[in-house]
């Protein structure tokens, strides 16, 4: 493993999303003086905050899944994490609605799950599901240990018999095909591939290796912080200061100083020069490389899509739903071409509605309940559409049409607090492409083949962060932490 050379005792974290604040609480644990400077006045980056009217809004992810990662990162300074975060395992996971009026819960019990297939579905696609988890609890092993919490410096560093074993199993075909090998019905078929879009890629696209993101999602179980994701990033960052990391909010990093193949230290808008034996970078990677470094010829990556989100705060509450919820279109594979290959809106969309408030009512005014409404939408390099000439009214009135139209009745009535964010806005707070999901997971942009989380010219500087390795999502964003502080301690477990 490539590792920093030289003195490594004062790190400098630029940005305190999950990645950053991961990384701090590994580096601290090891004995480094860490300095985390965030340009805005709360921990989290995408996973942060936005308050209207009593409401309160999770701007980033939704979806927490692996806390034992969060406990890692905390047990590096020997904090627990149930001191540190209250969870609430989610009963169901999701609740899947289809366009034939029948619902699925995902269920992470196997045995209820089974039973709830088998109601559903029919017997045959329960044995299926039951053959399904144990083959991706078996990929999740050997992804883990020799892919994902490693750091990969060249394609020689696969040859493991983790590989071999992977390649027998047929990891490497495409999802899709891989998924039909254990379900038949088409309604399970979507609910454990969708999530490849989470990757960047649509399910006859992607690897079968991304079969672990719904073993995640639908096997490990799905948990709500008390207070909402954003709790996660407090937590993080109170227990960094408790065990010494100092963090400075409000403070802008504007590039890294340099001498010769050596970062010095970061300079910020105030011209106040910070410096450091190590800088650790926590902005979406391609910004950072832009807007912080020497002049470099980056390398062109393919985005993932990106996703219009409704922040919506209501009087209208829904029985009958779920704290996440999957509404399916009649469109499967047609709704992916839209959106990765044609760069069109969904015609007939899938949508994530979660709603918070019924799990922790604290996020709402007393009898009124918070909505988190994701369309996935074409990236800005894909499609530059007209979100800052009427488009994203637009497009949010015809959501919450379809909506209505799909049972959320008197939804558009019972608004109160509506907060449209698009690709334009993501691009606005420094995401390649104006996508929050960075760099798509295609084979080319995946494992030692991803940008590397060690900047190749300058010795001292390490990247973390969903654009870098390992990839996209809170578990691997918070692995990106740990793996980005064995650069600079030579820990790599």
């Amino acid at each position: 493993m490539r590792t920093v050379h030289g003195r490594t005792d004062r790190v400098v974290v630029v940005g305190a999303g999950l990645g950053g604040l991961a990384c701090a609480l590994h580096l601290a644990g090891n004995g480094r003086q860490v300095t985390v400077l965030e340009r805005e006045p709360v921990p989290g980056g995408r996973a942060g905050r936005l308050s209207i009217d009593g409401y309160e809004f999770d701007t980033g992810p939704t979806v927490l899944t692996m806390p034992d990662l969060i406990a890692e990162a905390l047990g590096a300074v020997g904090e627990e994490l149930g001191d540190w975060l209250d969870l609430t395992p989610l009963d169901p996971a999701y609740r899947a609605y289809y366009p034939d009026g029948s619902t699925l819960d995902v269920i992470t019990d196997t045995t209820r799950m089974a039973a709830e297939i088998a109601h559903v579905c029919g017997p045959r696609e329960a044995d299926g599901y039951l053959r399904f988890v144990d083959y991706a609890r078996e990929l999740w092993r050997l992804e883990r240990a020799d892919f994902i919490e490693r750091n990969l410096d060249a394609p020689t560093d696969l040859l493991t018999g983790g590989l071999l074993r992977l390649l027998t199993i047929g990891a490497f075909r495409r999802l899709q095909t891989k998924i039909n090998q254990f379900f038949r019905d088409p309604r399970t078929q979507r609910i454990f591939s969708f999530q490849a879009m989470y990757a960047g890629l649509a399910p006859h696209d992607a690897l079968a290796i991304y079969a672990v993101i719904a073993y995640l999602d639908s096997v490990a179980g799905v948990f709500f912080p008390r207070g909402g994701i954003h709790a996660v990033s407090r937590a993080m960052a109170g227990a960094a200061e408790k065990h010494g990391v100092q963090i400075r909010y409000g403070t802008t990093v504007t590039g890294v100083e340099t001498a010769g193949d050596r970062a010095t230290g970061v300079r910020t808008t105030t011209g106040e020069f910070v410096p450091a034996d190590a800088v650790v970078l926590n902005p979406d990677l391609p910004v950072a490389y832009r807007d912080l470094l020497p002049p470099a010829r980056p390398r062109r990556l393919t985005y993932s899509p990106s996703c219009v989100v409704l922040h919506v705060g209501s009087t209208q509450g829904y029985g009958k739903i779920a704290h996440h919820n999957i509404q399916f279109g009649r469109s499967w594979r047609g709704t992916f071409d839209e959106v990765i290959r044609r760069g069109e809106l969904m015609s007939d969309p899938s949508l994530l509605v979660t709603n918070p408030s019924r799990t922790d009512p604290s996020v709402a005014p007393a009898g009124r309940h918070t909505y988190y409404v994701l369309a996935p939408a074409p990236n800005l390099d894909r499609a530059p559409l007209g979100w800052r000439d009427g488009l994203a009214a637009r497009y949010a009135e015809r959501l919450v049409g379809t909506l209505e139209e799909r049972g959320y009745v008197g939804f558009r009535d019972g608004i109160e607090v509506l907060r449209t964010v698009t690709p334009a806005d993501w691009a606005e707070q420094g995401m390649a492409a104006g996508t929050p999901f960075a760099a798509a997971h295609s084979l080319r942009q995946t494992g030692p083949f991803r940008p590397s989380n060690l900047h190749r010219g300058l010795e001292n500087v390490v990247f973390v962060g969903s654009g870098t390795q390992p990839g996209v999502g809170v578990p691997m964003v918070l692995i990106s932490g740990k793996l980005a502080a064995a650069r600079i301690t030579g820990n790599q477990r």
